[in-house]
């Protein structure tokens, strides 16, 4: 029953991803209908996981008191009603609304489904699962620019909105009729004790996760336009980066399930992300002829530790705490990741050389090595619950 559930969770997590990344996507048939800019288009963008700074702890907390399952189910119909609401939208101001709906179902079910897959997994394959869950990002990321553009060029735009909304029905209906709670797992509680959260450790998580996608976000973000500095084209360099981002989807299962099976869950991780910290300066002073081993390897090698990381609340979390604490894991990350980008680029601004980016990059990785060795010196597994 319970890789039915991940596959449940699985796909509606797909969804948000092909929700998040369907403005990207259909940017230049947005500009035309709507008569925006491209300026509006990055704000249309960002607004969808804005608002994960302070929904995530709500959202915690929110289903401590009602529910997992009647929260998350509330925070897809936020998805369906924001979808409609892009899909009717005519003016800037109601595609504004309708993606702050969708962004705060969708920053909601990211938490919870996450404390969801660890209820379901915990204690037995937890990190292969969380890492096949996190492989849902890139496949809607995926999906999202192979069929809405495609759909909006055959006929219109609408269509495309059309069956982004027919997606996200579908992911609420399977959702709430094929989930159930685990056996064992707390139902809703009225007490939320912030005094008994591991706050110290659960906080070194979050940098770890935070930084580690931070730095991993220098890759994607300006790596076309470090390697465009180097001489590269536009579109090969383009390309070389998706080499990265590809065998880095690759491997996120496979770290998830060599954690799991080897039960060394923290040598996987500080591997990982020492690869990853040494592809930054591998990219900037490698000749041309390696830079394609280097990005894949390096891909390879930082794939490795999403499962592992993502894994590491539920240890630290009793299982009454799983759902607040998991929204405050990922409160600290949305920050970070809403930081990171922006004071990269303005530091690159400021000195006039996009490679500073992959200088920030390396140091991201190198500051997340020692929030792992923080975490692994201050965590300690939670009593058995009663």
């Amino acid at each position: 029953m319970r890789w039915i559930i991940l596959c449940v969770l699985f796909f509606a997590r797909t969804v948000m991803a092909i929700q998040f990344q369907s403005v990207a996507a259909l940017s230049p048939f947005i500009m035309d209908s709507l008569a925006i800019t491209l300026t509006e288009i990055g704000l249309l963008i960002g607004l969808y996981l804005g608002p994960g700074i302070i929904v995530a702890v709500a959202g915690g907390a929110v289903a401590t008191w009602f529910g997992d399952k009647r929260t998350v189910i509330a925070s897809l119909m936020f998805m369906v009603i924001g979808a409609v609401m892009m899909m009717s939208a005519s003016n800037l101001g109601w595609a504004v609304a309708g993606r702050v709906v969708s962004g705060i179902g969708g920053v909601v079910i990211n938490v919870l489904m996450t404390k969801m897959v660890i209820d379901w997994f915990a204690g037995k394959n937890v990190s292969t699962a969380l890492a096949i869950y996190i492989g849902s990002w890139p496949v809607g990321i995926a999906l999202g620019l192979l069929i809405l553009p495609a759909l909006a060029a055959s006929a219109e735009v609408q269509s495309a909105w059309t069956a982004l909304t027919i997606f996200t029905v579908m992911a609420l209906l399977l959702f709430a009729f094929v989930y159930q709670t685990p056996v064992g797992a707390t139902t809703a509680d009225t007490r939320i004790n912030i005094t008994t959260l591991p706050w110290t450790p659960l906080a070194f998580a979050a940098l770890l996760w935070g930084l580690y996608n931070a730095a991993f976000a220098m890759i994607f973000g300006f790596g076309t336009l470090v390697l465009g500095e180097r001489g590269m084209s536009i579109p090969n360099a383009s390309s070389a980066i998706s080499f990265y981002i590809l065998a880095a989807t690759l491997t996120i299962p496979i770290g998830g399930w060599l954690a799991d099976r080897t039960g060394r869950a923290n040598l996987l991780i500080f591997v990982s992300l020492v690869g990853a910290m040494l592809v930054f300066p591998a990219v900037l002073y490698l000749p041309d002829s390696f830079l394609i081993v280097a990005l894949v390897l390096g891909g390879l090698l930082a794939g490795l530790a999403p499962g592992p990381i993502v894994a590491m609340p539920g240890f630290i979390l009793r299982p009454e705490t799983r759902a607040f604490g998991t929204g405050v894991f990922y409160s600290i990350y949305y920050l970070l990741m809403m930081i990171a980008p922006a004071l990269a680029g303005g530091i690159a601004d400021h000195v006039g050389d996009v490679n500073v980016a992959f200088v920030l990059g390396s140091v991201m990785m190198l500051l997340a090595i020692l929030a792992h060795l923080a975490f692994r010196q201050t965590a300690s597994a939670p009593p058995v619950a009663a």
